[in-house]
Parts: C-alpha cells; sequence; structure tokens
C-alpha cells in the first residue's frame, strides 16, 4: 500500500490521511464489503418492514395461477401468468375488484371475491413455501422486523403458520385492512412503525416485491429495497427503489453494504 506524503502536490494532512484510507480500502477491505457488518448501534436503520406475499413466502405464483382459473372461468379473461403479476400483484382484495370492474365495464358477478379468496386459500394451505433464504435472513438481521402486507390476517396466519415462519412475527402483523388507504399509500408502513415503536421513517427499511409497495414505501419516506426474484427489475427501480436484490438469503449483506456505501464514501 502506497500512502507516501508527497509535499509537491500541497497535500493538506488530512487528504493525505483520507488517501491513505481509501488505498487501504480499496486493498483490504474490497474482498469483504459483502460480508462485513456494522455493530448494531452503528446501523442507520432501527426497524425492517417485509411485505408478506413474495417477500417471506412464496405465495404468489400459486395465487395468481389460481386466480387466473377463476378469472376465466367468472369473467371470460384469458391472461398469462405475466398478465397476472403485471395487473393485480401488490394490490388489496378490493383493489382487485375495483380493477376487474374497470376491465368488465361493470360490476363483477357477486360471488367472484368470495370464491377467490376460498380457492386461493384452500392453494395456500397445501402448497406454499417459504421464499428461499428467508429463514437465513431473519436470523443474521441485528435489528427489529415486522409485517405490512396488503393481505388478509387469516390468509397471513394460513402462509407464515404453513410455513414455519409466523414465530418470528407474533404480534408483529400488519395489514392494510387495518388503514384506511392501501399501497401505494404510505399508511400501512407508518402504521407499522408506529405499532414497533419507531415514529422516524428515515431510521425504516422496507422490503417490497412489486412496484405498489416500492411506491408506498417511498412515500413514505423510508429506504425502500425492491425485491426482485420474479418482478422485473427495473419496474422496482421505476417506481423507486433505493436498492434492489435477487437473493434473500444475503439479505444482511445487502443492508450492511449499502449502509457503508451511505455512510462512507470509500465504500
Amino acid at each position: 500500500m502506497n500512502c507516501t506524503y508527497n509535499k509537491s502536490i500541497k497535500r493538506t494532512k488530512n487528504s493525505w490521511a483520507c488517501s491513505c484510507l481509501a488505498d487501504f480500502s480499496q486493498q483490504f477491505l474490497a474482498p469483504y464489503w459483502g460480508v462485513i457488518r456494522l455493530p448494531k448501534a452503528m446501523s442507520k436503520f432501527e426497524l425492517v418492514i417485509f411485505d408478506c406475499d413474495g417477500v417471506l413466502v412464496d405465495s404468489e405464483r400459486i395465487a395468481n395461477e389460481v386466480f387466473a382459473t377463476v378469472l376465466n372461468e367468472e369473467c371470460g379473461f384469458s391472461l398469462s401468468l405475466d398478465d397476472m403479476f403485471q395487473t393485480f400483484v401488490g394490490h388489496s382484495s378490493n383493489q382487485c375488484m375495483d380493477i376487474i370492474e374497470e376491465m368488465l365495464g361493470k360490476a363483477p358477478p357477486p360471488h367472484l371475491e368470495q370464491r377467490y379468496k376460498e380457492e386461493i386459500n384452500q392453494a395456500l394451505s397445501t402448497s406454499v413455501t417459504a421464499v428461499a433464504g428467508i429463514e437465513k435472513a431473519l436470523k443474521e438481521i441485528s435489528i427489529p422486523f415486522c409485517v405490512a402486507s396488503s393481505g388478509s390476517y387469516e390468509k397471513m396466519q394460513t402462509t407464515l403458520g404453513k410455513t414455519n415462519l409466523l414465530q418470528h412475527f407474533q404480534g408483529k402483523l400488519n395489514s392494510t385492512s387495518d388503514v384506511n388507504r392501501g399501497k401505494p399509500h404510505p399508511d400501512i408502513y407508518l402504521f407499522a412503525a408506529g405499532k414497533m415503536g419507531v415514529f422516524d421513517s428515515s431510521k425504516c427499511l422496507v422490503i417490497e416485491d412489486s412496484p405498489l409497495g416500492v411506491e408506498g414505501g417511498v412515500s413514505s419516506g423510508m429506504t425502500v429495497f425492491g425485491y426482485a426474484e420474479l418482478m422485473n427489475e427495473s419496474r422496482l427501480i421505476e417506481a423507486g427503489a433505493h436498492h434492489t436484490f435477487k437473493d434473500m438469503s444475503n439479505l444482511a449483506n445487502e443492508i450492511t453494504h449499502f449502509e457503508q456505501i451511505d455512510t462512507n464514501p470509500f465504500f
């Protein structure tokens, strides 16, 4: 490492010290940026707020396959799984019904929502799995966390219970049914943070997998990571995600590295 103090270029002592630190960071710390942990006291964040479907549990594919079948049989829609993701992911049940009414040009069949909920809950209760790597992520995160979902409490109890994740979120579940406005409004994130005793939005990190969720987290003044394992990464970035990632098992490292870049220009 070359940290020679060169008077000929008239460096100050401070700039020379900074140069040495930069050289040291590049030569010795760079290989470990992905694994270095910040002590809890140094963390920018005091709370991580997870979406549920598609972030904690791998439910989006199952739910949208079932929903597509119901819409085909009840409304005559022929929608691919990609169409379903683009149109409905991130919306609450009520919002989905509003979208269907707009697509039909009239009110949907009165029993549609009930059939949709029953068939999806049945499918999820037998087939849902945890998102790959989420158990590792939850064990490694050193700050409190909770859930803010567009799904109902019944749905969260089913999916988180089936995947053995519920034990991590007892007393930490929040649904848009608790607030006046769903995503992409900020209400659910502010509500969840307040329940956890965090009232400074800048101290909260949101993990979302839909553009609507990203927009809601950003509008609340929180930092938002977009989980792009299924959703098109560019759509999450366009929605305002501050960072995107695809490997949930690496979430703790993603947070650490983001904080290092945010607080230290040498990283």
